[in-house]
């Protein structure tokens, strides 16, 4: 596992952004595991988590994008702290973009702000994490409308590794349905091997009541 991804799972939890123990999910699954990205609030922890962001996308994209679209809300703070992080990481500037709930009729008009989009746009699309797609479908036609514009993937924190709507994870499920990479920072995978039986923050988060839990949740939830 790289270093940043290794360091990422650490700030999870030192942020309490990364929990175990019993959470009822929005779609009714009973998890062992909960990532709230809402927990994020100070500007250390915003500076950070961009720059994890931008490692990852560049790892996984290079410099072969123009704009970063963060979808509203969550994904504004995400694409505003993610291109100041580029830029000072990796010596690049790009553009945020981002969409608002309503268009605006005064001032600068329209549903867009940051950035516009234009022809030839290469865009880098960031989120916290996705469990069903369904900002996609919102997404997704809103960067389209804007133009000749190339979607280059989308990129969350966290890979939840279990069914979407069918029987692949929902970054799959993106990939397949839109045509572009669907990646994420770190997978839970990688999560669960970075902290099972292994101290973080002073503690073992992960032992082998709670890896039990998390692998009765993959038998029933899990992506194939």
């Amino acid at each position: 596992m790289e270093q940043y991804k290794s360091d990422f799972i650490e700030f999870m939890v030192e942020c309490n952004v990364l929990k175990f123990g019993d959470f009822t999910l929005k779609s009714g699954r009973k998890s062992p595991f909960f990532m709230n990205a809402g927990a994020y609030v100070t500007g250390w922890q915003l500076a950070k988590l961009g720059e994890y962001y931008a490692q990852a996308i560049h790892d996984n994209y290079g410099d072969d994008f123009d704009v970063l679209f963060g979808p509203a809300y969550k994904g504004i703070p995400l694409a505003t702290a993610t291109v100041i992080a580029y830029s000072k990481l990796f010596g690049k500037e790009i553009r945020y973009c981002s969409n608002r709930k309503e268009a605006k009729d005064h001032g600068e008009t329209g549903i867009l702000l940051g950035s516009p989009i234009k022809d030839g746009d290469r865009v880098v699309i960031i989120e916290d994490v996705t469990t069903s797609g369904k900002s996609i479908e919102e997404t997704f036609p809103i960067i389209k409308a804007q133009g000749n514009v190339e979607i280059k993937g989308l990129m969350v924190s966290l890979n939840r590794m279990e069914r979407g709507k069918g029987e692949k994870c929902a970054l799959d499920e993106i990939t397949d349905l839109y045509g572009f990479p669907a990646r994420a920072i770190v997978t839970m995978k990688e999560v669960t091997e970075r902290l099972y039986n292994k101290e973080c923050q002073g503690k073992i988060l992960i032992d082998d009541e709670i890896k039990g839990r998390i692998d009765a949740y993959y038998a029933e939830y899990g992506a194939k």
